[in-house]
């Protein structure tokens, strides 16, 4: 497979710029508070791969980032604008914040290409001749190229999953937000997928990854953020974290994992 990590991209590259940051977010499901209180800031450039133990908040958390689930308290402030606010073009902001699920989200009736295309055509009314190039050159870098034509049916789980990856990049994104994206996906499929994420990393996209795949995450992430009951309890670089963690109930985790690899 084609590694994206073979072509640099001088325009992505860790500046110190602070692109997010998340202050005192809440989110409340009718009586249970899901978030409380996240601190978070995110520089261009940056890897940051959240760690929890299931219901822990993780996924919520990308979906307030993207404005598919409102918060009850808080800021979340890219390039200077509130998103907690309610006077928010989603619509636009999605253009700079993009998110790839772990169930593919891909429309059967289209092919590849068309699936692709659907949000630099529609959303960004682009040019099909100049949106159509990048989208080709994207499968190309991903091992793809051959398949444009073809309908998801067609491609197996970590085909569909780098598929949508595609789609995502297609749209020229500032932050990507990866949401479980080999949870679904069988054993073997899971490297495939993994190597474009860290393809992406080496050329300084800026990305939230929230998995539990613990040594992809200690490789790609330039910070740990461990979460657990809707709290942030616990920032580090991978090395320390995996290493010797600040907190009992991050050690808790880390043991609870090595123990299920017996």
């Amino acid at each position: 497979m084609a590694k994206l990590a073979e072509e640099g991209n001088s325009d992505m590259t860790k500046t110190g710029e602070l692109l997010l940051e998340v202050q005192g977010v809440h989110k409340t499901f009718g009586d249970r508070q899901v978030l409380k209180g996240i601190d978070l800031q995110v520089e261009r450039g940056e890897v940051i791969v959240i760690l929890g133990p299931s219901g822990c908040g993780k996924s919520t958390l990308l979906r307030c980032l993207n404005g598919l689930e409102p918060v009850q308290g808080g800021h979340i402030v890219y390039r200077g604008q509130d998103l907690a606010g309610g006077d928010v073009n989603w619509r636009e902001l999605r253009q700079h914040i993009g998110m790839v699920f772990q169930n593919y989200e891909l429309f059967p009736h289209m092919t590849v290409m068309e699936n692709i295309l659907l949000g630099p055509l529609k959303v960004q009314r682009r040019e099909r001749t100049e949106a159509q190039q990048q989208a080709q050159e994207l499968l190309e870098r991903v091992g793809l190229a051959d398949r444009a034509g073809d309908y998801p049916r067609q491609l197996s789980g970590g085909q569909k999953q780098r598929i949508a990856i595609v789609r995502a990049l297609c749209m020229n994104p500032d932050i990507i937000l990866f949401d479980e994206v080999t949870a679904s996906l069988d054993p073997e499929m899971v490297r495939e997928v993994l190597d474009v994420i860290q393809g992406l990393a080496k050329q300084g996209m800026t990305m939230i990854i929230v998995t539990h795949e613990m040594g992809f995450a200690k490789s790609v992430g330039d910070r740990i953020v461990f979460m657990d009951q809707g709290t942030v309890c616990e920032v580090a670089p991978p090395e320390q974290f995996f290493t010797s963690p600040a907190t009992e109930r991050a050690q808790h985790f880390l043991n609870i994992f090595e123990y299920n690899k017996l």
